[in-house]
């Protein structure tokens, strides 16, 4: 049980060190970043199991702490996968809004001019009137 621990406990700590690299990549290679260390997380999530079963075959007198070791270890990578998550949810939040913007500043926007009621905006005598808090524009024409 001792050495699946120890490697394990070391791929929790080059996990949390790689974590960092999730702000500093590009973002080609961003993806595989966060696949690279989804893959290590359900890997230890494996080896966490095995520790399961092997921490419940110890003898009485060390059962109790090989238990203790492994529910740290389960806690740490647990909070490893919320970290991820987190950052990609924020990541996807962020491609979103950027998705959003670009799609305003590609938008033509036009007045909101009634043909209905004969109004042009160009005709001698017209003029267009914004109201106060309203997007609206009204035709008001002279005569």
């Amino acid at each position: 049980m001792e050495p699946l621990y120890q490697q394990t406990h070391k791929q929790v700590h080059e996990i949390q060190s790689h974590m960092g690299r999730l702000e500093t990549a590009d973002k080609q290679s961003l993806h595989l970043v966060e696949n690279e260390i989804q893959a290590r997380i359900d890997q230890i999530f494996s080896h966490l199991e095995r520790l399961e079963i092997l921490s419940s075959k110890e003898p009485p007198n060390k059962r109790q702490n090989a238990k203790l070791r492994v529910d740290q270890l389960k806690y740490d990578v647990q909070h490893l996968q919320t970290a991820l998550r987190n950052f990609q949810h924020r990541r996807y939040a962020r491609e979103q809004q950027e998705r959003q913007r670009e799609e305003l500043l590609s938008r033509t926007f036009t007045t909101n001019v009634s043909k209905a009621r004969g109004g042009d905006p160009q005709a001698p005598g017209s003029s267009l009137e914004l109201w106060p808090g309203s997007w609206s524009f009204i035709l008001f024409r002279g005569g």
